[in-house]
């Protein structure tokens, strides 16, 4: 199943100014999907609790920055892993860490993708708008199976 016929977005980022920018540069990569965002770990898996019981959508993506308040994308990362219920949620860490023991912890932890925000704006922007396409053309579980 492609992404773009069924999938949510759930974007876990901190920083309003990186959050606008990853939703505008999707939007311009071509994805229509609903992309819903909260600004904390906790607040996302409480989203995603609630996700799952109103079964409002198929599917859901979320796209995680790890340096979060109250809850760090990490605990994030390993709850949902660890849970049966929602270790099959697709998860592309986006952050801004590009440390090699970090970047195996995070795949150890059972992420799907690896994506580092680079620094600069212009480099940031095409990293995002390369994400879009991405997820515009690969194929996903069915999530009824």
């Amino acid at each position: 199943m492609r992404l773009m016929n069924y999938m949510k977005i759930l974007l876990v980022e901190d920083d309003e100014g990186h959050a606008t920018l990853v939703r505008m540069n999707l939007r311009e990569a071509g994805l229509d999907n609903e992309i819903q965002h909260v600004s904390d770990g906790q607040a996302a898996l409480d989203y995603i609790d609630h996700f799952l019981a109103s079964k409002e959508a198929d599917s859901l993506l979320i796209l995680l920055d790890l340096n979060l308040p109250v809850l760090d994308g990490y605990a994030v990362l390993e709850s949902l892993k660890q849970n049966h219920l929602t270790r099959r949620i697709p998860i592309i860490v986006l952050t801004s860490t590009d440390d090699d023991r970090e970047i195996n912890h995070c795949y150890e932890l059972g992420c799907n993708v690896y994506l580092r925000k680079p620094v600069n704006y212009t480099d940031f922007v095409q990293a995002v708008k390369s994400l879009g396409l991405f997820l515009s053309v690969i194929e996903l579980p069915d999530p009824q199976s």
